[in-house]
């Protein structure tokens, strides 16, 4: 892909990097079009059209989506019948033969008026909040949010002032963008020689991501052109790296240097950061530090018995060893999550033997398209109707806001322990039959493949039929007795079977719960903030701690999302609240804010509740979703925009400490 030349002055362009102004005419014919119009996702087409045409009358009220509940799998079109999908064809078709015969190429900005009828429609009646929260990712509102309404020039009143980001992977791309367009000078710290954090680490075989493509990026870099339905991991790293030239941000970055402390210095008002590169610490000063440093960073590797015995070659996943030849050795998987679900059909075929070693099954949702290109029609559409594959995103973001939340919330008086609620006991049963189909030859394992744990109480993969395929080659094996220890040639298990490898790939996650570390981090008190956690993590929004002021998490504890919403979307917010907190430092000529306790503990009482309430918060499920004192220390339970009101209508005076 080329990379035109970097956008320039961010306040003055539309606030996205791939902004187009121009698509390509339409050429083709009636027939042609029939066709795109019949593979098109309905929705999101009628609100391109009406957008780029002007025309409101083809939004229907019968054609409006109703998004039912997603027990399983969306509903196709936003659940529209078989009639109003016939209607909707008729229509979306007209539309798009005076697109092609007016040549309509250039993106038409709407007015509050028209953004409303839009939005309304494609959401079939939000409220007014989500209205206003959904035009954070709509580039054609007359005001998008998101970016900030003030520079640094105008509030600084010649005040040095800098910012440290600690990372470059996605949520120190997401800082480094929100502050190079309010003109913060700023400086961003990344171990490794080049962005892209754990898309720059993970390159075993098969990484992919398991949300579909268009539902991974930034309400500012909304990239159309991707090439496949659920991206590589190659193709994110691309996406980084294009969005780090396309907003000229790469001249903030030191590469190749780690972080390794962080100590608040009271009277000054500013963070010491020390830093290490080439074995030589360097010591700086910033007035505020954003650390980007993210959850699944840090590989845990179990300590078994014997593992330094081992004479054969050992890897994590996020640290693969591209010089090991896998063709014709005997290999070992350990784990069943997110990694190894998609190392095992990457690699099946190469080994002469392939083991791997079970706790507990993966559930998954079907995903028929997980390995395929970006449909030839989706792709024809973004590229020749304006903006569509943003209407697609949106559509896909305000699904994803809900999501299959309503499966994993416990049922009172439910005793049952493989669910949690009649219908979290629908989703089990659906997918269970799934895995049937998929082992029906093998009747005799459908115990040790179907998980023992309820539907959502883990990450839900997504599901072609790969595993299954894989875990049935001849040569392919489950072994769910667990690892005794370590021999110089292989593993023996706790049932006394002694398996035999040349290789032991480690799919054992990460340290999720160990946030920040091994970075010492020392607050106002001088006491570190391992100290401070005791293992246990609580951060204000996950991004502020009592007594570390002008300590800006993101995706810190209690930020990921496990059966719905978008990743991204918690960390713009979290990097947008880090801007306003830069903001009213800088506005009231104080040294920063941190979080009052009373704050923390409101905020962390109710997510606390609400997550006991969830599947992943059963007593019987284990989790790195839970830290060492088994309190879900990463999940957010609530929504979108719960989230979005957390972190964007703040009451500095009464929730914060004002560092004077």
């Amino acid at each position: 892909m080329t990379i035109p030349e970097a956008i320039g002055t961010l306040t003055d362009a539309v606030d996205d990097v791939y902004w187009r102004d121009e698509y390509q005419p339409i050429t083709e014919g009636d027939a042609f079009l029939q066709r795109i119009v019949h593979e098109a996702d309905l929705p999101s087409l009628l609100v391109a059209l009406a957008a780029v045409t002007g025309d409101f009358q083809i939004l229907r009220p019968g054609l409006r989506p109703s998004f039912p509940p997603t027990d399983v799998v969306p509903a196709p079109h936003g659940g529209l019948g078989v009639e109003a999908q016939a209607e909707a064809r008729d229509v979306a078709l007209t539309a798009l033969k005076r697109v092609r015969d007016d040549r309509l190429t250039t993106p038409r900005r709407l007015d509050a008026a028209e953004t409303r009828i839009l939005l309304d429609f494609l959401t079939n009646g939000a409220s007014d909040a989500d209205t206003e929260l959904l035009t954070h990712e709509l580039d054609l509102a007359p005001k998008k949010l998101g970016a900030p309404d003030w520079t640094f020039e105008e509030v600084s009143q010649g005040r040095e002032f800098k910012v440290a980001v600690i990372g470059t992977g996605m949520s120190g791309i997401a800082a480094m963008y929100r502050l190079s367009q309010a003109g913060v000078p700023f400086t961003a710290f990344e171990k490794n020689p080049d962005v892209g954090g754990v898309w720059w680490a993970n390159t075993y075989p098969g990484a992919r991501l398991d949300t579909p493509t268009f539902a991974y990026s930034y309400s500012f870099a909304q990239r159309a052109d991707w090439p496949s339905a659920y991206a590589r991991g190659e193709e994110i790293e691309e996406y980084a790296l294009e969005i780090v030239e396309r907003a000229g941000l790469r001249k903030h970055v030191v590469f190749d240097t780690e972080v390794t402390a962080l100590t608040w210095d009271e009277e000054r008002g500013d963070w010491e950061v020390v830093t290490r590169s080439g074995g030589t610490d360097t010591v700086q000063r910033f007035n505020a530090v954003i650390s980007a440093v993210g959850q699944l960073e840090r590989p845990n590797i179990p300590e078994y018995p014997g593992r330094g015995d081992f004479r054969g070659a050992q890897m994590h996943s996020a640290r693969w060893d591209h010089g090991v030849d896998l063709a014709g050795k005997r290999v070992a998987v350990i784990g069943t999550g997110a990694s190894a679900y998609q190392i095992v059909p990457a690699i099946v075929d190469r080994v002469a033997q392939l083991t791997v070693f079970q706790r507990s099954g993966p559930w998954m949702v079907p995903a028929p398209n997980y390995h395929d290109a970006t449909p030839s029609a989706l792709s024809w559409l973004c590229e020749h109707v304006p903006y569509y594959g943003q209407w697609f995103r949106l559509s896909g973001f305000f699904q994803s806001a809900t999501g299959r939340a309503h499966t994993v919330i416990a049922a009172a008086g439910w005793e049952r322990e493989d669910s949690v609620s009649p219908v979290n006991l629908k989703v089990r049963q659906i997918l269970t039959e799934v895995i049937g189909a998929q082992w029906k030859d093998h009747p005799e394992l459908l115990a040790t493949v179907v998980p023992n744990y309820p539907p959502g109480a883990k990450r839900m993969l997504r599901d072609n039929g790969v595993w299954a395929q894989a875990l049935q080659r001849p040569h392919a094996q489950i072994v769910t007795s667990g690892i005794d220890h370590f021999t110089e040639n292989g593993i023996t298990t706790a049932d006394g079977d002694f398996h035999e490898f040349d290789v032991i790939i480690y799919a054992t996650g990460f340290l999720a719960s160990d946030f920040l570390d091994p970075i010492e981090v020392r607050g106002a008190t001088g006491q570190t903030l391992k100290e401070h956690w005791q293992g246990d993590a609580r951060a204000w929004a996950g991004i502020s701690v009592p007594g570390y002021p002008n300590l800006f998490i993101v995706m810190g504890p209690n930020t990921n999302y496990v059966v719905h919403g978008s990743q991204h979307f918690m960390m713009e917010c979290g990097v947008e609240f880090a801007v306003e907190a830069i903001h009213q430092t800088l506005l009231r000529g104080v040294k920063g804010f941190d979080v009052r306790q009373s704050a923390l503990e409101d905020i962390v009482g109710k997510v606390d509740a609400a997550n006991a309430t969830r599947a992943w918060g059963r007593p019987q499920v284990r989790s790195w979703y839970k830290n060492r004192h088994g309190r879900v220390s990463q999940i957010w339970p609530f929504s979108h925009l719960e989230y979005w009101r957390l972190t964007h209508e703040v009451d500095f005076d009464r929730d914060f400490t004002v560092r004077h």
